[in-house]
C-alpha cells in the first residue's frame, strides 16, 4: 500500500473510526472532544504561539510519563514545550505532571490531529514547531510527510519495535516504509528494538536506553507516601496497573489468602493492606462492585483525600479495611511509597506488561508476570540483577509478595539492586536531547 491508498482508506473509513473513538471515550470516560476543531487541526482564534516551540507527541498515560523527563530537561534548557496526546489519560498526566508550566505558557497541551493530510498540515502550520519528537511508537505517515515538507526535522525516541509489529508494518507495504524513513534520528530502547526499526526502513537508529530510566522523582509525593505509611504501621503490598480481567483476578487472590489465614487462625496481628491500582479510569467502578461482591472491606484513595491526605481519619479508614482502591490518576509514586513490594500487572494477561521502573527506582522490591513483551529487555535485565522476579499466576504473585514482606534481608537486597540497576541505566534524555540539538542543527544548516 502507498500514501495514496493509505489516504483514501482512512477517508472512506472515517465514520467508522469516529464512532469507533466515540465508543472508546464513552468507555473511558472524560472529555475526548472527538469531534473538536483541534482534532482536524482547525484552532479557532488561538493566538500562534511567537517562540518555535519543540514538540513532544505522547499518545497516552505510559508515553506520557516516559516523556516526563525528557520534557523538563527541555523545560529548564529554555524551550518552549508543544505537548500533545490522543488519549484523555494522557493529556489528565500531562495537565497535573506540568501544572505551573502550563500556566506560565512554557507548555502548550493540544490534542494530535487525525493523520489526514489536511488536518496535520494546518497543525503543523499553527504551531510552527522547530523539531517534532514522537515518543515511543507513534509513527503516522501523512504526518511524517507534512513535516517533511515543511523542513521540521522528526525524531522517534524511545522507540520499542516488537516482531508483531515489525510484521505489521512489513505487511502495510510503502506507506510505512516511507514514514520510518522521515525520520531524521531514531533512538531505540534496545539493540533488537534497532534491528527490527532498520528492517522497518528507519535510518540513522541509535541505540539510547528507554526515558524511563531517567524517572525525574516527585520527592513531595513520595514523602508524603511514606509519612502515611509510617503513620499506618502496616505492611502494605501494591499491585499497580491491573488491566482487563487482572482487577478481579488480583481481589480473588486477595480474598483467597485471607479466607486461608483466617482459617487457620494465622490472620496476622497486624494484617497486610494490599493497594488494588487499575491502569484505566472506567475500570474503578468495575473493581469496586467486584469488592463488594466478595465481600472484602475496602476504601477508595478518593475517599481519603476528601477526609484529608494524612487525617487521622485517613489513617483509621486504612487501619480497619482489607484493601486500598486506588481511583484516582498522576499518584503512583504516593502508591509506590507506602508499598513493602510492588506487584505490577499488565502482566498477568497477554497484555504486554506495564512500567515497573517507577518502583524499581525509589527501592521497591518488584514482582511481574509471565507476559512483559513491551519491557522484554528491562525485565531481563532486571530480573539478572535481582531487583525483580517473576510470577506465573496472580495467586503466586500474591504469595511471593506475602513472603517477601517478612523477609528483611531478602527485601533489603532486592531494595538495593533496583536502585542500583535504574542508576545504572540512566542517561537517555541526554542522549535524546543531543540528538535534538543535531538534527536542529541540520536544519539551521540547511543541510
Amino acid at each position: 500500500m502507498n500514501r495514496f491508498f493509505y489516504t483514501t482508506s482512512i477517508r472512506l473509513l472515517a465514520p467508522a473510526l469516529m464512532a469507533w473513538m466515540g465508543l472508546r471515550a464513552r468507555r473511558a470516560g472524560g472529555d475526548w472532544q472527538v469531534l473538536s476543531g483541534p482534532r482536524f487541526g482547525y484552532y479557532g482564534g488561538q493566538a500562534v504561539e511567537p517562540k518555535a516551540p519543540v514538540w513532544v507527541h505522547a499518545v497516552s498515560l505510559g508515553e506520557t510519563r516516559a516523556a516526563h523527563p525528557l520534557i523538563r530537561a527541555l523545560l529548564d534548557q529554555g524551550e518552549t514545550v508543544l505537548l500533545t496526546h490522543m488519549t484523555v489519560t494522557g493529556r489528565a498526566e500531562g495537565a497535573n505532571a506540568f501544572a505551573a508550566d502550563i500556566e506560565q505558557g512554557r507548555v502548550i497541551q493540544q490534542w494530535l490531529p487525525y493523520d489526514f493530510p489536511g488536518a496535520v498540515r494546518r497543525f503543523l502550520a499553527h504551531y510552527r514547531p522547530c523539531a517534532g519528537v514522537l515518543i515511543e511508537r507513534e509513527v503516522w505517515p501523512n504526518l511524517l510527510a507534512a513535516a517533511r515538507r515543511q523542513g521540521i526535522p522528526m525524531m522517534l525516541a524511545s522507540a520499542r519495535f516488537s516482531e508483531h509489529a515489525l510484521a505489521t508494518s512489513l505487511r502495510s507495504g510503502s506507506v510505512m516504509r516511507e514514514a520510518y524513513r522521515s525520520f531524521e534520528l531514531v533512538y531505540a530502547q534496545s539493540l533488537a528494538d534497532a534491528q527490527r526499526l532498520e528492517q522497518a526502513g528507519a535510518q540513522g537508529v541509535r541505540v539510547s536506553g528507554n526515558l524511563k530510566f531517567d524517572v525525574d522523582l516527585p520527592h513531595d509525593k513520595i514523602a508524603r507516601g511514606r509519612r502515611f505509611s509510617s503513620d499506618l504501621n502496616r505492611r502494605v503490598v501494591v499491585i499497580a496497573s491491573t488491566r482487563e480481567t487482572e482487577d478481579m483476578d488480583f481481589a480473588d487472590a486477595i480474598a483467597h489468602f485471607l479466607r486461608r489465614e483466617r482459617e487457620h487462625g494465622s490472620e496476622l496481628h497486624s494484617p497486610i493492606l494490599f493497594v488494588l491500582i487499575p491502569r484505566h479510569p472506567q475500570r474503578f467502578e468495575e473493581a469496586a462492585a467486584y469488592l463488594d461482591k466478595l465481600g472484602l472491606r475496602y476504601v477508595r484513595r478518593s475517599v481519603l483525600l476528601q477526609q484529608g491526605d494524612s487525617s487521622t481519619s485517613a489513617i483509621q479508614a486504612c487501619r480497619d479495611v482489607d484493601v486500598l482502591l486506588g481511583d484516582t490518576l498522576g499518584e503512583m509514586y504516593w502508591y509506590y511509597a507506602l508499598a513493602r513490594v510492588a506487584i505490577v500487572a499488565g502482566s498477568f494477561q497477554p497484555l504486554g506488561g506495564q512500567n515497573f521502573i517507577e518502583a524499581s527506582a525509589i527501592g521497591v522490591p518488584v514482582i511481574v508476570g509471565p507476559h512483559t513483551r513491551n519491557f522484554e529487555q528491562a525485565v531481563q535485565d532486571a530480573l539478572h540483577a535481582g531487583a525483580v522476579v517473576r510470577a506465573a499466576t496472580p495467586v503466586a504473585a500474591l504469595q511471593q509478595a506475602v513472603e517477601l514482606v517478612d523477609a528483611p534481608a531478602r527485601h533489603h537486597k532486592m531494595s538495593d539492586a533496583g536502585l542500583h540497576w535504574v542508576q545504572m541505566h540512566e542517561g537517555a534524555v541526554l542522549r535524546v536531547l543531543s540528538g535534538l540539538a543535531e538534527i536542529r542543527g541540520h536544519k539551521d544548516s540547511g543541510a
